[in-house]
Parts: structure tokens; C-alpha cells; sequence
């Protein structure tokens, strides 16, 4: 049996992409427990209602629900708690820049473990979409999809 290519994700927001309009992407490492890291492996996460902010001059990620591991006794995690994310630098001073402007915010898009097997998020920049926008991006996509079936059908 062939092994899927490409990291393979812990947790997904796919709701993200259909809330907002992802303006640009950036890797970032995450700040865990062990037991955090067990869970995840496990693809026990939520992204769901999370985000990230500055908070004491670094970014963190918020509101992201990892449950704690049953194997892991009372050295376990609190479930939602904040998780500090590691940037580099100049990433950090240029996220919290553009965090700055009016409508601009930092969505997790994605946990996943990298070829070595670290944990990473998948940050965007992004902007909201009006509803408006929202009911155009369906009818595109589902064109798309009529547009697909129909080439299928004429060979």
C-alpha cells in the first residue's frame, strides 16, 4: 500500500475558507506539552473556534481545543489553554503589523506534523468576507463542479 505524500494534518479549520479571504500563509511552530502532542497524533483537536493574537509582544494561539490525553495520569494539559506560537522575528514583527489594520486577523488554518514529525500551524492573514461574497464563492465552485461533470460525461 502506497503512504500519502505531504504532512499529514492533526487538525483542519475548513470552515476558515469560506468565513474569510486568506490574503497569505505562514508556517509556525507550536509551543506544546507532551501530553498535547499525544493527543494530537491522535487527531484529537479542534480548530474550530480558535484564533491568534498578540498578547506580551509574541503571538499566540487561542481558544484551540486539544483534550487531554486519558493515558497521560495528572500530568495532564488543560484543554483549551493558550499556546504560545514561535516566529521568527521579522514573520512575528510583520504579522503583528498587519494584525494592526482594520479588518485583518490571524486564523489557524491547520495543524499538521512536518517530515520530521514536528507539530506545525498553518497561520493565515486574512480578511472577512461579506455574505455576499460567500454566496458568490458557492455558485463559482459549484460551476466549477457542473463544469467538471460534464466534461466527465462527454469523454
Amino acid at each position: 500500500m502506497a503512504e500519502k505524500k505531504g504532512p499529514r494534518a492533526a487538525a483542519e479549520n475548513r470552515r476558515a475558507r469560506h468565513d474569510y479571504l486568506i490574503e497569505d500563509t505562514v508556517e509556525a511552530g507550536m509551543m506544546l506539552l507532551g501530553s498535547e502532542v499525544k493527543s494530537l497524533r491522535a487527531g484529537h483537536a479542534s480548530l474550530a473556534e480558535s484564533y491568534a493574537g498578540p498578547k506580551d509582544g509574541a503571538i499566540w494561539l487561542l481558544n484551540c481545543h486539544i483534550p487531554p490525553y486519558e493515558q497521560a495520569g495528572r500530568e495532564n494539559h488543560e484543554a483549551k489553554r493558550p499556546r504560545k506560537l514561535l516566529l521568527r522575528k521579522n514573520e512575528m514583527q510583520r504579522l503583528l503589523e498587519a494584525v494592526k489594520q482594520k479588518g485583518v486577523t490571524l486564523v489557524p488554518l491547520k495543524i499538521y506534523f512536518n517530515e520530521r514529525g514536528i507539530a506545525k500551524l498553518l497561520l493565515g492573514l486574512a480578511k472577512g468576507k461579506k455574505q455576499h461574497d460567500k454566496r458568490q464563492a458557492d455558485k463559482d465552485r459549484d460551476w466549477k463542479r457542473q463544469q467538471a461533470r460534464l466534461m466527465r460525461e462527454k469523454g
